[in-house]
């Protein structure tokens, strides 16, 4: 995330104002580039000032400016994100159209000598004179395990420097060591911007056939009444999907992507080596959530009528699947699935699990209707809450697949 705002509040309500600067109508900042990979320093155009002021790694204030080095930490994508935030009193900006230029590097502890760089070029309009409170800009980067050290400059069109230097360690907790993560140690990357990415086809396991899985996912907002779904609604679930897509033990997807709110399918994708983010993403474009339907609303029980008739249909085509998979926020309807229904799903002893992604656990504590149908279908139900839940919830569950395939088989060679 990188950006300029202006907000009038005082420093020590910064994070609270943080929330208005993206909407900020005047923004003008291009996006932030990766300059030079690590060990190509020789290929950096940079002035010999604004080389001499990373070097030195001595904080300046010629610009006045308060830096806050934001530390590394770990999203649902399994990559640890860490950045900084920079405000500037806007009377110090104050006159004509101004350009900021914001230059950083990341260097891995033990390789001082080959940072990665990063610029940034920020468009200021005209300000008054008497402006009051802050301009804020931000940026980010991505980096695996291990520590670094950043340098730092922003550079206005009078030569003016703001300076800053800081060292941070990204790092598991010894209880969630045996995470893999999606970034070596030592690796610095600038921060993914498009969420729904082609994802390529990894190398599969040989010597066994891989494992199938249908996949249900209901994307909705973690707040039932919101009129958007926003990224962080979808974090944990892209990255559901991204982590078994990875998996060299999952072969083979049929994704069907839902939305209870709006009673709908979204997407499907049959029986496919990949998922297909990219079509998955657009798909998602065209929920409506803040429009109302007269028709649904005067019909109490029409999410659960509409996630019967989905089930009933997925589960009749489950012959070739390992394991059927809910996915998605609690959905908290008016009324459950009916047990005479769930019992004709039961006939298709298929493994269910789900995996209920809910930021804020104890604000809601009971068991949403997907939860009910799960338990009643003897299912796994696994609460993601944070990124360590993702992770340990989808390394069970393979877990379980392939101990239950494995046992299959030796009871088929047995029997003949």
């Amino acid at each position: 995330m990188n950006g300029l705002g202006i907000c009038g509040a005082p420093h020590g309500a910064r994070r609270m104002g943080r929330l208005l600067l993206a909407g900020w109508i005047g923004l003008h900042a291009s996006g932030q580039v990766l300059v030079s990979p690590p060990g190509a320093q020789s290929t950096i155009r940079l002035h010999n000032t604004d080389l001499a002021v990373l070097e030195a790694g001595e904080a300046r204030k010629d610009l006045p400016c308060v830096v806050v080095p934001e530390k590394p930490f770990l999203g649902f994508d399994l990559k640890f994100h860490s950045g900084y935030d920079i405000s500037i009193p806007l009377s110090d900006l104050a006159g004509s159209d101004d350009l900021l230029t914001i230059i950083f590097r990341v260097a891995p502890e033990g390789r001082r000598e080959s940072p990665t760089y990063f610029t940034q070029k920020v468009r200021v309009p005209a300000i008054e004179e008497d402006a009051k409170g802050d301009a804020l800009l931000q940026g980010g980067f991505d980096v695996g395990p291990g520590k670094y050290f950043v340098d730092l400059l922003v550079r206005d069109r009078a030569e003016r420097i703001c300076a800053l230097s800081w060292d941070i360690e990204a790092k598991l907790p010894s209880k969630d060591a045996q995470m893999e993560l999606t970034m070596a140690e030592g690796l610095v990357q600038s921060m993914e911007s498009a969420q729904f990415r082609e994802e390529p086809v990894p190398p599969r396991a040989a010597g066994q056939d891989p494992l199938k899985l249908k996949i249900l996912v209901n994307f909705a907002p973690q707040k039932a009444l919101a009129s958007s779904l926003r990224p962080v609604d979808t974090a944990a679930l892209v990255s559901l999907l991204r982590t078994l897509s990875r998996d060299p033990r999952v072969g083979r997807f049929s994704l069907v992507a839902f939305n209870l709110q709006e009673q709908r399918v979204l997407f499907r994708q049959e029986a496919a080596d990949r998922i297909d983010f990219p079509s998955l993403g657009e798909s998602l474009q065209s929920l409506n959530l803040g429009t109302v339907d007269l028709k649904r609303l005067s019909n109490k029980n029409g999410g659960a009528e509409f996630l019967s008739t989905l089930m009933e249909k997925e589960f009749a085509n489950t012959e070739q699947a390992d394991a059927v998979v809910f996915a998605g926020p609690k959905a908290m309807l008016e009324a459950n699935i009916p047990s005479e229904h769930l019992k004709r799903l039961s006939e298709f002893e298929v493994p269910v699990f789900y995996m209920n992604y809910i930021l804020n656990p104890y604000a809601n504590p009971w068991r949403d209707s997907i939860g009910q149908a799960v338990k009643f279908l003897k299912g796994v139900e696994f609460t993601i809450t944070r990124p360590r839940d993702l992770w340990f919830a989808v390394t069970d569950m393979v877990a379980r697949l392939v101990k239950t395939r494995n046992a299959k088989q030796v009871a088929s060679v047995k029997m003949e």
